[in-house]
C-alpha cells in the first residue's frame, strides 16, 4: 500500500509540475521577502537587504531540484530530458539512425524468428484447461507398432486390452485416454453428394479422448465412452480446419452422414478452432474416429483386441490430490500383474518344466515399467527431432545478435567523436559523468527499441520462410506466425538487452572525455575511441568466421547427404500414392486389380515402366521381422536374431526405381498366389548371413505368420537406402506382392519428359479402373529424398543465411571503421603526401592497419571454430568437423569481404591532396 501511495504521489507530481513549480517560486520569494524584511528592520538597506538574503538563499535552482528530489520525481524528469534530447539527436542524423535501426531490425529479427519456432515448437502447452495436470505412460516416442520388449522394459506403447486394464484399474486418474501414435490415411466423401471422395487424415481415439482433455466443441459434441462399444452408431468429430477449409464452415456438416472408406458415419461435432491434437506435427488430423470402429475400417489388419500388439499411446490428467511418484509405481505394479495373468498357458507350463526358465521370466518382469512424462505440451514427436537444430540455431542467431551489437556500438563511437566538443563543453560547465552515461545509454535503448520494432516486421516475414522451409511437403502446419504474448515480450525484452549491451562502451568513452583535449580539438592521430572501435571490429571477424565455417560444414555435409549413392535413381521416377483398401478391396481381388493398373498406366505416352510395392524407398514406414535361415540352429538372443526390413513389390519394380540386380533375377510376373514362395535379398543381408557363399537357392523363414513356410531367395540386388539417408543401408529383403496379395500404398513409374504432364493422364486411367480408388498423393521420388533432409536443409540455409549476415556487419564495421581513420589522419597523410610519399604506399598504409584487424581476428576465430566443428562433427554427413577446404573458403570469403569493404576508404586516403589537407588543418 505503501508503494502504491507513494507511486501515486509521483504521477500526481508529474501531471501538474507547472502548477507546483509556481507555488515553490511563490513559497521561495516569500522567504527571501522575509528575510529582506529582518535585515532591514536590523538596520541593513533595503536594496542590500535583498541581496543578503538571495545569497543566503542561493539559487531556485537549486531548492528546486531537492524539492522534486524530495517528491522522487527528478529521476523520471531527468528521463524524460534524456529521451527527449535522445529523439532530437536522430532526428539530427537520419543516415545515422536509419542504418542503425536497419542494423539491429536484421540481428532482433533473425532471433526473434528462432524464438517464435522455439516458442510454438517447444515451449508452448497444449489448448486445454490445466496442461499441467496430464501425463503421459512413457517418456520416449516409439511408433508406432511393437511386439515383445519396449526400450528395455520402459513401456510406451500398449495394446487396447492393456489400456483397458489400467483405465479399470486406476483410480488416481481423473480420465485415461488412448490414442493411435500414427495416422490413418482415409477417402472422405459426403453421403449423398456428387461430388468424388477426396483424402482425408484419421486419428483413432477413445471415447473418453476429449473429456479427459478437457475440450469443448466449437459446433455439436465431441465423442464419449457411448461412441465407442462394440455395435455403436459410428461417430466422427471433425477438426475445425478441415470444417474452415473443405466445408466453407458449413453448420449441415454437423450431423451429416459421410462416408469413410465407404462405410457410412456421423460428424457429431467439431472440434476447437486452437486444437490439433495432442501431437504438434504437419498435416494434423482431420477427422477423430473412436476406437471401436477400427476393426471396421482396418478389418483384416485390426489391432483392437490384440492382448500383445503395443500400438497405442495412452494420456492422463492425474487428480490434483496425487503424486505423480505414487501414481507411476502404482501403475508399474498393475503392467507387471498384467503382463503375468495373460501369459500363454504353453509358456507357463514351460517354466513350470524349467526352473531356469522361472528365474528368467521373473527377472524379465521386474524389469518392465511405466514412467510417467509430463504432458501439457502434448506428445514430443516434433520438439524431441527439431530440438538440437533448434538450440543450434538459437546459439547462431545469438552470435548474430553480438555482431550487430558490435557494430552499431561502432557507429555509436564514431559518432560520439564528432560531438567531443560538445561533451568536452559540458563536462567542463559542471555536468556529471553519470548523466553523461545515461544519457548514451538512453539513446542506445531508444534506437534498440526502433530496431526491435522494425525488427517484428522483419521476423514475421521470416518465421513464415522458416515454416516453409521445414515444411514443405504440408498442406497445414498448426504454427501461428502472428505475434504472441511471450514473443512480444521475448523482443521487447531483448531490444532493452540489446540497447544496454551497444551502448556500454560508448557511454563509458562519453563519460571520460577530457575537456581540455575536446576543447583543443586535437586532430591528432591518437583517439581512444579508435581503440574500441577496432576492438569491437575484430570480435566482428572472429564471430563471422565462427558462422561462416558452421555455414560451410553444414552445407557441405547437407549437400554430401543430397548427392550420396542412394541405390536407386532418383530422376525420371514418379510415386502416385494409393490405397485399395480404402475402396474396399478384398484380398481376392488384388491382383485383377493390380493386372489393370500396371497395364493401363504403362500404355500412357511417356511411361516406360510401371510398378508397385507395399513401401516406396526412403518413405520410412519399413516393417520389420526377424529371420531365420533354413538349416541352421536358431538364434538364442537378439544380436544374433535381428529385426530384417523388408517390402513387397511387383513385378519390374527395380527396373523401374533404378536398382540393379546383382545375381540371379528379381521379382517376375510368375510369382503369384499359387507358385513357390521366393525372396530377393539385398547386399547387406547377403553378407550378413551368407558370407562368402551364393546365397541364391538359399531358403529363410520369418516370425510372420502371414506368411507361413519358407522363402527361396532367387536374386540378390545393390544396396539401397529405405529408413534413413543418413545411415548406411540394413540388411533387407523383398517378397512378391502376391504372395499372399497385400494392399500396395505405391505406384512407380518411370517416365521420360515432364512429370507434370503425366498428373491429369494418371489420374484420369485411374478413375477409369475405380472411381473409388482415391489418388492420396503424388510426388516425384526425388522430392520423397528431399523430404528425409528438410530439417538438415532448414538448418545449413539458416545458418548461411545468418552467416552471411554477420560478414556484410562486418565488411560494414569495418568499413565504417577505415573511413573514420581516414577522417582522423588526413592531416597525417598531407604531411606524408607532401614529403614524397606515394599514393600507392598511402593505400598500403591503409590496408596495412585495415587488415591486421581482419588478422587478429582470425587468429581469435579459428580456435573457436575448430572447436565449434568438433561439437558439429557427430551431425554431420560425409565432411570432417575441421575440413581444411571448408576453412580455407571461409577465410577466403571472409577476408575478400573484409578486404573490400576496407579498399573505398584507402582509395579515398589515396586521392587526398597535400595541400587541401593541410590547409584544412
Amino acid at each position: 500500500m505503501r508503494i502504491l501511495a507513494s507511486l501515486r504521489s509521483v504521477i500526481s507530481a508529474l501531471l501538474h509540475r507547472s502548477r507546483m513549480d509556481k507555488e515553490m517560486d511563490e513559497e521561495l520569494r516569500a522567504h527571501i521577502e522575509d528575510r529582506a524584511n529582518d535585515l532591514e528592520r536590523s538596520g541593513v538597506p533595503r536594496g542590500e537587504a535583498e541581496r543578503q538574503a538571495r545569497l543566503e538563499f542561493g539559487g531556485y535552482q537549486k531548492y528546486r531540484e531537492e524539492i522534486r528530489e524530495a517528491q522522487g520525481t527528478h529521476f523520471l524528469e531527468s528521463l524524460a530530458q534524456d529521451l527527449r534530447y535522445a529523439l532530437r539527436m536522430l532526428r539530427k542524423s537520419p543516415g545515422f539512425t536509419a542504418v542503425a535501426v536497419l542494423t539491429l531490425a536484421l540481428g532482433i529479427g533473425a532471433n526473434t524468428d528462432i524464438f517464435t519456432l522455439v516458442d510454438a515448437v517447444m515451449l508452448k502447452s497444449l489448448p486445454v484447461p490445466e496442461p499441467e495436470q496430464l501425463y503421459r505412460l512413457g517418456d520416449s516416442d516409439n511408433c508406432c507398432q511393437m511386439t515383445g520388449t519396449q526400450n528395455y522394459g520402459s513401456f510406451v506403447l500398449y495394446s487396447y486390452p492393456l489400456y483397458q486394464y489400467l483405465r479399470e484399474g486406476t483410480s488416481d486418474f481423473i480420465g485415461l485416454a488412448a490414442f493411435s501414435p500414427s495416422l490413418n490415411s482415409v477417402s472422405v466423401r459426403r453421403s449423398g453428394g456428387s461430388q468424388a471422395a477426396q483424402p482425408g487424415i484419421a486419428e483413432y481415439v477413445s471415447g473418453n479422448y476429449f473429456e479427459t482433455l478437457g475440450l469443448r466443441p466449437a459446433r455439436g459434441r465431441l465423442l464419449t465412452d457411448d461412441d465407442d462399444q462394440p455395435g455403436a452408431p459410428p461417430a466422427i468429430v471433425m477438426s475445425y480446419h478441415m470444417w474452415e477449409q473443405d466445408y466453407g464452415s458449413d453448420p449441415t456438416v454437423t450431423g451429416a452422414t459421410f462416408e469413410l472408406d465407404g462405410q457410412p458415419a456421423t460428424i457429431v461435432g467439431v472440434a476447437a478452432p486452437g486444437f490439433f491434437g495432442e501431437t504438434l506435427r504437419s498435416n494434423p488430423p482431420d477427422l477423430w474416429i473412436p476406437l471401436s470402429q477400427e476393426p471396421i475400417l482396418d478389418r483384416s489388419d485390426s489391432l483392437l483386441n490384440l492382448p500383445e500388439e503395443w500400438w497405442l499411446y495412452v494420456i492422463g490428467r492425474i487428480k490434483p490430490s496425487e503424486l505423480p511418484s505414487r501414481v507411476q509405481a502404482q501403475l508399474t505394479v498393475e503392467l507387471q500383474q498384467w503382463l503375468w495373468r495373460t501369459e500363454s498357458t504353453k509358456a507357463r507350463t514351460e517354466r513350470r518344466s524349467d526352473a531356469a526358465l522361472v528365474r528368467k521370466f521373473h527377472r524379465w518382469l521386474a524389469r518392465q515399467h511405466i514412467h510417467l512424462a509430463p504432458a501439457g505440451s502434448g506428445v514430443t514427436t516434433l520438439r524431441s527431432a527439431a530440438s538440437q537444430g533448434l538450440l543450434f540455431l538459437m546459439i547462431v542467431s545469438g552470435v548474430v545478435l553480438l555482431i550487430t551489437c558490435a557494430n552499431v556500438a561502432s557507429l555509436l563511437l564514431a559518432r560520439g567523436t564528432t560531438k567531443r566538443q560538445e561533451i568536452a563543453i559540458r563536462v567542463a560547465l559542471g555536468a556529471g559523468r553519470s548523466r553523461l552515461m545515461r544519457q548514451t545509454l538512453t539513446e542506445g535503448t531508444l534506437l534498440a527499441l526502433l530496431g526491435g520494432a522494425a525488427g517484428l516486421a522483419v521476423a514475421f516475414a521470416g518465421v513464415r520462410a522458416i515454416l516453409f522451409l521445414a515444411f514443405r511437403d504440408a498442406l497445414y502446419v498448426p504454427i501461428d506466425a502472428k505475434p504472441s504474448i511471450p514473443v512480444l515480450g521475448f523482443t521487447l525484452l531483448l531490444s532493452l538487452f540489446t540497447g544496454v549491451i551497444f551502448s556500454t562502451v560508448p557511454a563509458w568513452m562519453t563519460s571520460h572525455t577530457h575537456p581540455m583535449e575536446g576543447l583543443r580539438e586535437a586532430r591528432s592521430t591518437h583517439d581512444s575511441s579508435v581503440f574500441s572501435r577496432k576492438a569491437l571490429v575484430v570480435l566482428q571477424v572472429a564471430l563471422s568466421l565462427v558462422l561462416l565455417v558452421g555455414a560451410g560444414l553444414l552445407t557441405q555435409s547437407l549437400y554430401n547427404l543430397e548427392h550420396q549413392q542412394f541405390g536407386f535413381a532418383r530422376n525420371g521416377r514418379l510415386l502416385v500414392r494409393v490405397d485399395p483398401e480404402l475402396a474396399r478391396y478384398t484380398p481376392a481381388r488384388l491382383p485383377g486389380l493390380y493386372h489393370q493398373i500396371e497395364e493401363r498406366l504403362a500404355a500412357i505416352p511417356g511411361v516406360l515402366s510401371v510398378s508397385l510395392s507395399n513401401y516406396s524407398p526412403l518413405e520410412g514406414l519399413n516393417p520389420n521381422t526377424r529371420i531365420s535361415i533354413e538349416g541352421r540352429p536358431p538364434a538364442t538372443n537378439s544380436d544374433d536374431h535381428p529385426s530384417i526390413s523388408w517390402d513387397q513389390v511387383s513385378a519390374h519394380y527395380f527396373e523401374t526405381i533404378g536398382t540393379r540386380i546383382l545375381r540371379g533375377r528379381g521379382i517376375t510376373e510368375e510369382d503369384t498366389v499359387g507358385s513357390p514362395l521366393v525372396a530377393v535379398i539385398n547386399e547387406s543381408l547377403s553378407a550378413k548371413f551368407f558370407p562368402g557363399e551364393n546365397p541364391i537357392g538359399q531358403r529363410f523363414a520369418t516370425d510372420d505368420a502371414n506368411h507361413g513356410s519358407d522363402f527361396e531367395i532367387v536374386g540378390v540386388v545393390q544396396d539401397a537406402k529405405y529408413v534413413n539417408a543418413s545411415e548406411p543401408p540394413k540388411p533387407m529383403f523383398f517378397l512378391p506382392v502376391l504372395q499372399p496379395p497385400a494392399y500396395v500404398h505405391d505406384i512407380e513409374l518411370r517416365f521420360a519428359g515432364r512429370p507434370e504432364n503425366l498428373n491429369t493422364a494418371i489420374r484420369y486411367v485411374l478413375e477409369r479402373i475405380d472411381p473409388n480408388l482415391t489418388v492420396l498423393g503424388m510426388m516425384s521420388l526425388g522430392e520423397q529424398v528431399d523430404l528425409n533432409f528438410y530439417r538438415e536443409r532448414m538448418v545449413a540455409r539458416l545458418t548461411l543465411l545468418y552467416g552471411l549476415l554477420a560478414l556484410a556487419l562486418a565488411s560494414v564495421g569495418l568499413y565504417g571503421v577505415a573511413s573514420y581513420v581516414v577522417a582522423r589522419r588526413t592531416n597525417e597523410i598531407g604531411v606524408r603526401m607532401a614529403l614524397g610519399a606515394t599514393r600507392a604506399s598511402i593505400v598500403r598504409m591503409m590496408l596495412r592497419g585495415t587488415m591486421s584487424q581482419v588478422g587478429l581476428g582470425l587468429m581469435i576465430g579459428l580456435p573457436v571454430a575448430l572447436a565449434g566443428g568438433s561439437i558439429l562433427s557427430s551431425t554431420l554427413y560425409g565432411v570432417k568437423g575441421y575440413d581444411p577446404l571448408v576453412f580455407a573458403a571461409a577465410i577466403a570469403v571472409l577476408v575478400t569481404s573484409t578486404l573490400f569493404g576496407a579498399a573505398v576508404p584507402a582509395r579515398r586516403a589515396m586521392r587526398i591532396e597535400p595541400m587541401e589537407a593541410l590547409r584544412y588543418e
